[in-house]
C-alpha cells in the first residue's frame, strides 16, 4: 500500500520510497525532514477538493504537508496498535 491510499489516522511505517518518481530537489527536502525508509508515520488529513492535495503526514512531533505525488511514491505498511509509538 502507499501512503496515499492510507485510511486517515492509521499509523504505518515507510518500508520503501521510490526516489526516482521525485525531483531530487524535493526528495532532499524530504529526507531532510525525516520522511525516509523506516520512518513511522500516520496520514492526518486528505484535501477535500478535486485532486485531494495536500496530504497532511504526522513524523514524530511534526505534521508535514505532502503532494499526492510524493505520498505515493512511498510505500508503507500498517503498524499494529502497539507498534503505534
Amino acid at each position: 500500500m502507499t501512503l496515499d491510499k492510507l485510511p486517515l489516522g492509521t499509523s504505518a511505517r515507510i518500508v520503501a520510497v521510490d526516489w526516482s518518481l521525485l525531483v531530487p530537489e524535493e526528495a532532499q527536502r524530504l529526507r531532510a525532514l525525516g520522511i525516509d525508509e523506516g520512518a513511522r508515520v500516520s496520514l492526518a488529513y486528505r484535501g477535500v477538493f478535486a485532486g485531494r492535495d495536500p496530504l497532511a503526514v504526522e513524523i514524530g512531533r511534526m505534521t508535514v504537508a505532502l503532494r499526492r505525488v510524493h505520498a505515493a511514491a512511498m510505500a508503507v505498511e500498517p503498524l499494529e496498535p502497539g507498534e503505534a509509538r
